[in-house]
């Protein structure tokens, strides 16, 4: 889809509005200023979204870790719009929306840490497709203990693979982990805040958070955009961005009782950036109502195609017989390089992924630290 597609003008015309409700002879260079620069953190949201549109395999690890430097992007704006006009922050009716955001922000936190165990998960099933490309080494020939252990190793990895819903993967060994508990003294100055981080119990719920992060969000009303200047709308956009990336995440990777399909989330088209926002969402919702994909634990493209892989290769090893002839060999050894291709995609980009998740839970606490020390 074009770019051009996406260009709207609802967020511009809120800005107006503000601009429509003041005399004129109010109006200065300072106000001139900051509607410049709030019409500008609306344009970017929207390239950055129009770009996610163009680039890379749809909920990659790659793509994903473009979507979360996305949010890093736009929450880096924002920080800066609150900072530079902190004075109003203060003032009815920013207060009020101001503090709604940071309210919304704390619940991202817990689905950041949530992710983080899904990682684990996922670091789980790595390390058992390590044991069926190990025993089944295409430089050797193929034994039956090899085989029995390739075979274990790919029952383990089916199992682990269910959705919790119809297995009982919320006991997972590192429930006790998170983001907030970093010993580091790059991130001592935020320690007061850990008491708001906690790690997920097995009742926590991705999609009642997700369901606490999107309640009673609304574009913003015509008077508190005219009150507060036109700040208003890019806290609307931050937190409509927030959720978003907050519900991908929930929707890719594993973690306890998802259901992120329940969220309602919508943004009105004459926003600028809403088109190629609801673009992505649609195609999502559409990827997870493919037949084979309905009762995965998790949307994320390598997901996928180690499941498949797994598969073929647990349906390849039943059919094998001894002794082994030179056409079976030659398939599993087929089988076994793809494995090894999808488990190489895992180990290049789980760590990088693992951390980026963790420079935007560090990031949405930072701000909001920042925020309230300025006042």
């Amino acid at each position: 889809m074009p770019a051009t597609d996406f260009q709207g003008s609802f967020g511009r015309s809120l800005l107006s509005l503000r601009r429509d409700q003041v005399d004129s002879s109010t109006v200065n260079s300072t106000t001139s200023t900051m509607e410049v620069e709030l019409d500008s953190f609306q344009r970017q949201v929207a390239e950055k979204f129009i770009d996610l549109n163009a680039s890379g395999e749809l909920l990659s690890l790659e793509w994903i870790g473009k979507l979360l430097d996305s949010f890093l992007c736009c929450q880096e704006e924002f920080r800066a719009i609150v900072f530079n006009h902190r004075s109003q922050i203060s003032k009815s009716p920013m207060d009020r929306l101001i503090t709604d955001y940071f309210e919304r922000s704390i619940k991202a936190l817990d689905v950041c840490n949530a992710i983080r165990d899904g990682i684990e998960q996922i670091r789980q099933w790595q390390k058992l497709a390590d044991i069926v490309i190990s025993a089944l080494d295409s430089h050797r020939p193929v034994g039956e203990g090899q085989l029995r252990r390739a075979k274990k190793a790919l029952v383990d990895l089916a199992i682990g693979m269910l959705d919790e819903k119809d297995s009982n993967t919320t006991n997972l060994a590192h429930r006790n982990r998170s983001f907030g508990r970093i010993k580091d003294n790059h991130h001592r100055s935020i320690g007061h805040f850990r008491s708001l981080s906690w790690s997920v119990s097995r009742s926590w719920s991705a999609s009642k958070q997700l369901q606490a992060l999107a309640n009673n969000l609304a574009t913003p009303r015509p008077n508190d955009v005219a009150a507060s200047n036109g700040l208003a709308v890019p806290v609307y956009t931050m937190t409509s961005v927030l959720l978003f990336v907050m519900w991908v995440l929930v929707a890719a990777i594993p973690c306890q009782d998802r259901g992120f399909l329940q969220v309602n989330f919508f943004v009105p088209r004459q926003f600028q950036w809403a088109v190629p926002v609801m673009s992505l969402h649609d195609k999502i919702v559409e990827e997870s109502k493919r037949r084979d994909r309905k009762n995965c634990c998790g949307l994320l493209k390598e997901i996928d195609r180690i499941d498949k892989c797994s598969r073929l290769m647990n349906e390849l090893i039943d059919l094998v017989h001894f002794p082994l002839s030179d056409q079976k060999e030659i398939e599993v050894k087929q089988r076994v390089e793809e494995l090894v291709e999808v488990h190489e995609a895992l180990k290049n980009g789980l760590d990088p992924f693992e951390r980026k998740v963790r420079e935007v839970f560090h990031r949405i606490v930072r701000s909001r630290t920042e925020t309230l020390d300025s006042l």
